[in-house]
Order: structure tokens, then C-alpha cells, then sequence
């Protein structure tokens, strides 16, 4: 696949300073750990095919104010167990401490700089050349050779980390990023393909899937989850009082109405339940759309739905899936999620978004029968929405940079 932008195929690293932003960013539960730790471990390869380099890296977890807002140390002892290279964190970002670090580091080494954002800084959005500017570059960037983008779960948004080390230094993606920038072109590009689309934000999918089909890239939306709930409601079924309740609590009866616009516009191209599982007392009883209202939560697409989904996922040449198809904690009502994504492995090219639907691949074991699973959320989302991806864009124009300062004058 032809790319636009530099990879580590472009670069020789040897006795090399590289500084990787790569995504760390990890569920953390309520005694402060780490409960999974894939985002570290698929940024592993990257890191140990660095190991001619003195590799810097920089992460982030949470935001401020959040409860898993907290320090990049037991990254670093996660990491450590993933990569031949010795690992060494430090607790600041663009201290003397952490400049001394980085000079004494010797190839075959890592330093892991402190959660990014807890400069200040970090989280605004702005170009990259007003990024460039910023104390955090001007601090870093003459220490390096080389930047490395790995962080593709961050690649919407346009912080500092992300896209500001872009227009001062010979700029790359990691192998983790070039992987699921090539995935996801993939999905959208080169024929149509089925979408699969449900989860609990009903705006981020209602939006997929306006854009989808008005740029048919998706020959079927098929819709589960809550997102299924708002496009029933837009078909003008009753879906009762506790499903429209959870609509209305998430300000999502707005998204009704565009859900009505785009059935409207794309007759047939919307593929709606035909029958849903009600939490019944704590007891699954799947019932008919015919049969809704109820005064029950609609909780996973029914038994019938699975069957017609699973047939036309299986036979797709494409596939793209994003998001859980009922209340995935409740195994009463992660039924559907798991069939269609068993089904997913039967399509000739198959892509798995979202925390819980990658979530669940990995508790199934089928993940090498999946031809992608993204470590993105919501820049996954973004992507496959046709959002502006900035850091993908800043790469894009670090290469462009670079090839005209090597043509001759």
C-alpha cells in the first residue's frame, strides 16, 4: 500500500536518539493498577525494533480531573516485560532530571517520561506549528534525531505530544500506527463493506453512519446496542418507556431525528432488529419488534436478529464491527456480541473497533482470525467517520517537508 507519510522503513536508527509517542493509555481499576494492559503490549514491537536506538518515550493516561489520571510507573513495569530493552521511568517531562536521562541514555535503552499531560499544555488543540513553539518542544526536540508517531488511539486530536515535534524534527509512524492507518484505509476504501455498529454512544454511530453511506464506503449498516434502540424509535416503533428513558437521560433524542433522516435517504441500507432480549426480572426473554412496547430494557438484539446478521457478516467481503451489541457485562446479553463477531471470522476481511467488542475478541480467542483489531476508540470512530485525523496529517506533512527539502535547488 502506498503511503503519504514517512514509516521506520524510511529511517536508520543506529546509535540514534528517537523520541515515541506511543499509547499507553489503560483501564485502571479501583486499586489504582492497571487491569489490561493490551495498549502496551502492541506497542512492544515497535519499541523492540528500536533497539539500536536510545528510545525516548512519551504516553499519557487519563485526563485531568479523571480517577485514572495517574503516573506512567506501572507502565513502565509493564513494559519492561514486554521489551528486551532496559527500562527506566522518569518521573518528570522536560525537567534537568529528565534531559540527563535522556543524554545518558545509551542504545539499547528506554526512558519513559512522565504522563504528558500533566503538563499543562499538553491537551490543547492547535496546529502543529503553533504546537512547535510550545515549551515542551523547545525543551525536547534538539535532543532528538528522530520523531516516532506509534499513538494511533490519540492520532484525533491535535495535542502537543502528538503533532507538535512534527514540523522540527524528521517525523514517522511506528509500526502500530502504520498498521492501523493501512487496516482502517482498508475498510474504507476499495469497495463497500457491511458496518456493524451498536455500543452505548449513540451520536459517535449515528454519525458513522450517515457517513458511510452518503460516501459508500458501507453497502449495509447493520445496527445493534443502544444505537439500534434510536434508529427503531426513528422507524416509528415504540421501543418503551425505560430504552427512550436511557435516550433522553444521555441527551440522545436529538440523534432520533437524524437516525429518521438517514432511514429516509437509504431505504434498506439500515438493517434494523427484528427482534430484541428483554432483562426480564434478570432473565433474558427475547420478544419480537412487533411485540415492543415494553417495560423492560431492551438489553441485546434477539435470537432471530442474530441469525440474519451472522449470515450476511459472514459472507462479506468486508466487514467493519464497532461497538457491543447488548449490556456485554451481563453474559445473559453478550450473546449477540459474541456471535457476530464469531461470525466476523468467516468474512474475507474483517476490522473490530471499540473497547468492549476488542474486549471480547480477546476473551473469545479469536483475534488471528480477525484481519484487524484496533487499539483505537474513539479515533477509530473518527477514522471510519472520515473525521480529520490531525496527527495522521501532521505526519502526512512531515514527509511532504522532507521531500521537497531533498529535491535539488
Amino acid at each position: 500500500m502506498a503511503r503519504d507519510y514517512c514509516t521506520m522503513d524510511d529511517f536508520s536508527f543506529k546509535g540514534k536518539t528517537v523520541l515515541l509517542r506511543s499509547e499507553f493509555n489503560s483501564p485502571i481499576g479501583k486499586d489504582g493498577k492497571i487491569t489490561d494492559d493490551k495498549r502496551i503490549r502492541e506497542s512492544a514491537p515497535t519499541i523492540k525494533a528500536l533497539q539500536d536506538a536510545r528510545v525516548v518515550v512519551m504516553a499519557h493516561q487519563g485526563r485531568p480531573g479523571k480517577k485514572d489520571f495517574t503516573t506512567l510507573e506501572q507502565h513502565a513495569q509493564h513494559l519492561q516485560q514486554y521489551v528486551p530493552q532496559r527500562v527506566r521511568y522518569v518521573d518528570s517531562i522536560f525537567s534537568t532530571e529528565a534531559k540527563n536521562a535522556i543524554k545518558a541514555a545509551k542504545p539499547g535503552e528506554v526512558v519513559l517520561l512522565e504522563n504528558v499531560r500533566f503538563y499543562s499544555e499538553e491537551m490543547l488543540e492547535r496546529p502543529p506549528e503553533e504546537q512547535a513553539k510550545t515549551i515542551m518542544v523547545k525543551k525536547l526536540a534538539p535532543l532528538f534525531d528522530i520523531f516516532l508517531d506509534d499513538a494511533f488511539g490519540a492520532s484525533h486530536r491535535s495535542h502537543d505530544s502528538m503533532v507538535g515535534f512534527t514540523p522540527v524534527l524528521p517525523s514517522g509512524a511506528g509500526l502500530l500506527m502504520a498498521k492501523e492507518i493501512d487496516a482502517l484505509t482498508k475498510a474504507t476504501t476499495g469497495g463497500q463493506a457491511v458496518y456493524v455498529l451498536g455500543g452505548a454512544k449513540v451520536d459517535d454511530s449515528v454519525e458513522v453512519t450517515k457517513s458511510v453511506l452518503e460516501k459508500g464506503i458501507a453497502s449495509k449498516v447493520l445496527v445493534t446496542g443502544a444505537v439500534a434502540n434510536a434508529f427503531l424509535a426513528a422507524s416509528g416503533v415504540d421501543i418503551g418507556k425505560p430504552s427512550m428513558e436511557y435516550l433522553e437521560n444521555n441527551k440522545y433524542l436529538g440523534e432520533i431525528e437524524i437516525a429518521e433522516g438517514i432511514l429516509n435517504k437509504f431505504d434498506g441500507k439500515v438493517v434494523l432488529p427484528v427482534d430484541v432480549a428483554i432483562n426480564k426480572d434478570g432473565k433474558r426473554v427475547d420478544i419480537s419488534v412487533k411485540d415492543l412496547p415494553t417495560n423492560y430494557v431492551i438489553s441485546d438484539i434477539g435470537k432471530e436478529t442474530i441469525r440474519m446478521f451472522s449470515d450476511i457478516i459472514s459472507h462479506a467481503d468486508k466487514v467493519v464491527i464497532n461497538g457491543p451489541a447488548g449490556i456485554f457485562e451481563n453474559p445473559e446479553f453478550r450473546i449477540g456480541t459474541d456471535a457476530i463477531l464469531r461470525a466476523a471470522t468467516k468474512a474475507k476481511f474483517s476490522v473490530v473497533g471499540g473497547g468492549h467488542s476488542t474486549e471480547a475478541v480477546d476473551q473469545l480467542g479469536i483475534a488471528d482470525k480477525i484481519s484487524h483489531v484496533s487499539t483505537g476508540g474513539g479515533a477509530a470512530i473518527d477514522f471510519l467517520a472520515g473525521k480529520p485525523m490531525p496527527a495522521i496529517a501532521a505526519l502526512k506533512a512531515a514527509k511532504a517537508r522532507m521531500t521537497k527539502m531533498a529535491k535539488p535547488a
